[in-house]
């Protein structure tokens, strides 16, 4: 019956179905179907425009006797979905009768490629007919996608009783733009005026909660999604193992991440995906290969990220074997050149130390974003091969892909690895100041370590010291060390007492601290720090000589 190859030709939406596609175009052709059931036309033209075939597309629209306005929408949308902004205006002025959908196309398309000045002439024509809260949600979209957030609040704050959507849209412009405390506030205000939201609603918030680090603001969220009856939502479940993953390394919340998903009642493809990244991504990863197990028995269709992140985990546990079984699957169902499988394989060729394998599927992808640079870089410079890292940060630069705080990382750690103080420094500089990137532990890590080789160690604490945030013992253990190999027999004292006071049971201050007094011939004070050692019980890493 024509509603079943309706709902056939629905699931024809990719590139690679296109061909199963078109034979059931002929086949409506010679039962005559296409000139007397318009529905049937209309989801054979909206396979055409989703699988990205415009030209075809536009030959059936023309050759349709029968079209209603989600014809006409189907073709103005395509058009500006595929970046024929001109032909999209084309239709838009030749269609009969424009609804809300056809104006709401046309202003979302112009503003989101920027071109927000076109995108509200539109809205101002469209406002002169009616208003329209899902023009308005595109235009504020718009203004936050090109980071005027101001802008777009103004727009927002015009409308009298905002729906929705318009506060969706408003919060999640905060989000992408890192207003994060913007965006609770105007939930919070949300809420004030007896407005509870929906699952994108909750699934933004979850977002800035998250990227605001605060463990307790999670949970709230948790909460209300339970009040509201929100958490059996497949998008605000994700969310939540998201944030719950997130957060982990801070509080210790992947137990609540699980517990979310083992009490969803329908887990979802993405459902899956969500709880297999967060096992693998806080060092749970024969966790992850377990999920990943269960769920290719429940003869789940896998994407790309169900793989990659298997992958991922595969790397994390450097086992080649698995690691490969995983890509076979990824290549039987076509997706062995996918950007993001290739890019999972370039981390983990280089995790399990074959970086030669790493570089040639790196060489071999079609198209090189951010992440797949920075894993070739990162690859390069913890697998010990500092001046390659370097020479492709240069590549990298030269395709004008902008660096990020991941990049500056594997940049710092090449140049850790070969001892480059003056190139180390320069980075370490054009990372605050050309590229506004506030450095983490881990780029103050690879620059005290740095310091700290190259025997600059006044320059190594200093910049302990100016450090914004908490300094582990790990960074003046580097310091010590650079103490000990180039003699500095005061200022390791210094540092040895430094770390002992932070930490009691710090054996290697004790052994570091003993090494430099022998090292002068003071046999007595270091016969002293093991004395003192054996008086407070503090045990020996294993490897120490006594």
């Amino acid at each position: 019956d024509t509603q079943s190859l309706a709902r056939i030709l629905q699931s024809f939406n990719t590139r690679q179905s296109i061909y199963q596609g078109k034979q059931l175009h002929m086949l409506f052709l010679k039962k005559g179907l296409l000139n007397s059931v318009l529905t049937i036309g209309n989801r054979l033209l909206l396979m055409y425009v989703k699988c990205g075939y415009m030209s075809d597309a536009r030959k059936l629209f023309e050759e349709m006797p029968l079209r209603n306005s989600f014809t006409w929408n189907a073709m103005i949308e395509g058009y500006m979905k595929s970046g024929h902004k001109e032909k999209s205006l084309e239709l838009f002025d030749s269609m009969p009768h424009q609804n809300d959908f056809s104006w709401n196309v046309v202003i979302s398309g112009f503003a989101k490629a920027g071109e927000l000045d076109i995108a509200r002439r539109f809205h101002l024509l469209n406002m002169m007919k009616e208003q329209d809260d899902f023009s308005l949600s595109a235009l504020i979209s718009g203004y936050a996608n090109c980071g005027r957030t101001r802008d777009a609040r103004r727009i927002f704050d015009r409308k009298v009783d905002p729906c929705v959507v318009l506060w969706n849209s408003m919060i999640a412009g905060y989000v992408c733009n890192n207003e994060e405390m913007e965006a609770l506030v105007l939930f919070n205000k949300m809420q004030e005026n007896s407005i509870y939201g929906d699952a994108s609603t909750l699934s933004s918030v979850l977002s800035a909660c998250s990227s605001l680090g605060i463990c307790q603001h999670i949970k709230g969220m948790h909460g209300h999604a339970l009040k509201v009856g929100l958490l059996d939502d497949i998008v605000v479940a994700g969310a939540l193992i998201d944030a719950y993953s997130k957060l982990y390394s801070n509080c210790g919340r992947i137990e609540e991440a699980k517990q979310v998903f083992r009490k969803m009642s329908h887990k979802s493809l993405i459902s899956w995906n969500s709880m297999i990244v967060a096992l693998s991504q806080n060092s749970f990863p024969i966790e992850a290969l377990d999920l990943f197990c269960k769920m290719n028995k429940l003869e789940l269709k896998m994407d790309k990220f169900s793989l990659a992140s298997a992958i991922s985990a595969c790397a994390s546990i450097s086992s080649l074997e698995v690691g490969e079984h995983i890509f076979a699957r990824a290549t039987i169902i076509g997706l062995e050149y996918d950007q993001i499988i290739s890019t999972s394989l370039v981390d983990f060729y280089c995790k399990c130390g074959f970086v030669e394998y790493g570089r040639k599927i790196f060489d071999a992808m079609t198209k090189s974003d951010e992440f797949s640079w920075n894993s070739m870089l990162m690859g390069y410079a913890t697998n010990g091969h500092g001046y390659e890292a370097l020479s492709l940060f240069k590549e990298m630069r030269n395709a004008g892909l902008r660096p990020s705080d991941v990049t500056f990382t594997g940049v710092l750690s090449a140049c850790d690895h070969c001892g480059l103080v003056e190139e180390g420094r320069k980075w370490f500089d054009a990372m605050k100041w050309d590229y506004h990137i506030d450095p983490g532990i881990e780029h103050c890590s690879c620059m005290v370590d740095l310091f700290a080789r190259a025997g600059c160690l006044e320059e190594a604490i200093n910049l302990i010291e100016q450090m914004p945030f908490e300094v582990n013992i790990s960074l003046w253990s580097a310091v010590l060390r650079g103490c000990v190999a180039h003699g500095d027999k005061n200022l390791g004292k210094k540092v040895a007492e430094r770390i002992i006071e932070l930490d009691p049971e710090n054996s290697d201050a004790y052994v570091q601290l003993s090494s430099i007094f022998a090292i002068f011939g003071d046999w007595e004070r270091s016969a002293l720090v093991r004395k003192v050692m054996r008086e407070k019980q503090v045990k020996k890493s294993p490897g120490c000589s006594w």
